[in-house]
Formats: structure tokens, sequence, C-alpha cells
């Protein structure tokens, strides 16, 4: 079978790391990469390190409002499927990539599989929610990796080509827990072990909104521990933006965003994780790291279900 996987930014690489690994055994798979997130420790090194298969093409679609982006992505990754005519059409997750596969894969009328079906915030304010929803409706097989997922789908009238199938994010963190485990990330920082505090800011609902920025900067100022903040450019130039930098923010390191395998240690290794990341609330609940979410909702409900994770908001 020939299977398209599509795929646009770091997180999507390391959880389509094992899928690639098993589907290459028996199938030919061709990798794509939309560009959605351009990411510069996406070098070389870190598709080697990570047994990642480097992508077969390379859209460079870039960032841009989310129609622009999405109608970039659908119009390119057509040409792809026109070209190559797969057999399935594989995406994963809930970012602009991921629609705009599964919605041309649809209109080409190729099968579709969903990695992270059934996942639900249940706050259609959310981009990714409504990436969620559309794509699960999209699609022909959905692989959900819990029972929440599956029942969110029942509830939406879709039980055809439902697989519970477990967390691939699981089986990527194990894969590389090892690895991570010989960054010296922490010398590096001049950090022990329980120590600190990780943080970790994103979303446009809190980077984009001053009074929600300034509240979560003010939390971090008032913890016990120092805060470590890898911060993404974006994030960077809000907090510059709204003047909260320097010493108007004690307590915090910001530091540049790090590859993944530090990242890894250092999450591991935190005494609690501060975030508004998915990805980051289901690692650190897999690696028993306490978080608290700075959001009022999440797709990882068991996390919060299981106590490892406290819904704080931004407030």
């Amino acid at each position: 079978m020939k299977i398209v996987s599509i795929v646009g930014a770091r997180p999507q690489f390391i959880k389509c790391a094992p899928v690639s690994r098993a589907l290459r055994k028996d199938h030919q798979e061709i990798l794509v990469h939309t560009g959605q997130h351009y990411d510069e420790n996406m070098s070389g090194i870190f598709f080697e390190e990570l047994s990642i298969p480097t992508p077969d093409y390379h859209l460079g679609i870039g960032s841009g409002s989310h129609g622009a982006q999405t109608g970039r992505m659908l119009a390119a990754i057509e040409e792809v499927l026109l070209k190559e005519t797969p057999d399935m059409v594989l995406v994963y997750g809930d970012t602009n990539s991921t629609l705009a596969g599964a919605l041309a894969a649809a209109k080409l009328h190729i099968p579709v599989a969903h990695v992270e079906a059934g996942l639900r915030s249940f706050d259609h304010s959310m981009p990714e929610e409504i990436n969620r929803v559309l794509t699960d409706h999209a699609s022909d097989l959905l692989f959900v990796p819990t029972e929440n997922g599956v029942a969110n789908l029942a509830r939406e009238g879709i039980e055809k080509g439902v697989h519970r199938v477990g967390d691939v994010m699981v089986d990527a963190l194990l894969f590389n827990r090892e690895l991570a485990g010989r960054s010296d990330i922490l010398d590096r920082l001049d950090l022990e072990a329980g120590t600190y505090y990780l943080a970790t800011v994103h979303r446009a609902s809190n980077t984009d909104d001053e009074q929600h920025l300034r509240s979560i900067m003010d939390a971090f100022v008032a913890l016990d521990r120092p805060v470590i903040f890898p911060a993404h450019p974006r994030t960077r130039k809000f907090l510059e933006q709204y003047g909260i930098a320097g010493d108007t923010i004690t307590n915090v390191r910001l530091i540049e965003p790090l590859p993944y395998l530090d990242m890894l240690q250092l999450l591991g290794q935190a005494a609690a994780v501060l975030t508004d990341s998915g990805g980051v609330q289901k690692e650190a609940y897999i690696l028993q790291v306490p978080c608290i979410t700075l959001r009022e909702n999440t797709e990882w409900v068991e996390t919060v279900e299981d106590g490892w994770n406290v819904l704080a908001g931004a407030d």
C-alpha cells in the first residue's frame, strides 16, 4: 500500500516517527512536510537523532491567517496527491496541516486516516478544536487514543472505522526517553532536578491578550522556585511589546526554544510544568510530572481525571 503522511510541525514529526517505522516495514510511505511552522531546531541532526524519516516533500507554506494558510496547504497537498496517487492519506493531531491534508484527500476520494482522532476540548473558540472535528468527519479510519475519544465520536454519530489504538505519544516518548537522559541541559543551565518549574506559553488566546499574558507572568514571578521559560519568538515579541521583560519578570528565566531531547529532559526533571500546550500536558502526564494548564479546558481530560493536571486558566 502507498501511504502519504502529512505533517506540519515538530510535535507531529515526533508522533509520526513510531508510526512510520512500523509502516515502512510493509508499505511505501511518502512523507510531506507542509512547513506550517518553521523550527530552526529541525536540522538534519534532528531527524538522525530521533530516527525520523526526512520528508520527501517540503511545501514551505509558512505562516499566515488560518484561512490563507489552510488554503495554500490545500492546493499544494492536492498537487502532491495527484502526482503520487496514494491508496491512503495519514494525518496527525489538530493543526491546519491536519485539516488541509484531510480535505485535500477527501475531495480526491482518497481514504483518510486520522491519528489522535476523537479528542475534544469542547471549546469552539480554539482553531484546533475546529480542525479536530472537521478532520474526524472527513476521515475513514479514526485511530483514537482513549475511551473518552471513542465516546466523543459516538456522540457525533461516528462509529464506523473507529479504532482505539492507544496513544502514539507514549510510543514516541518511551523511544526517545533514553536519548533525552543523555542531554546535559541541566548542567548547561546550572540547574538541579526538582528545583525549578518549566513553562511554555504559545497559544494566541494567551499571547495575543495583554491581560492574560500579564496575569500569567505575574503568577510565574510569585512562585516559590525559578521558572525556566523557553519562549517562542512570537511569545517573546508580545512580552516585549507589552513591556513585560527584564526586571519586571524576576524569578522567570527566558531562554531560547530548545531541541526536543533537551526539552524532554528539562520536563522530566522539573518540579512541575506550567503550560497551555496539549502535547506538553500529555508528556508531563506520561512522565508523572505535575502539570498546571493555563487554559480553561483540555482535550486530554484523562490527565485531569487522574489527578496529574489542574486547569488554572490564564487569570
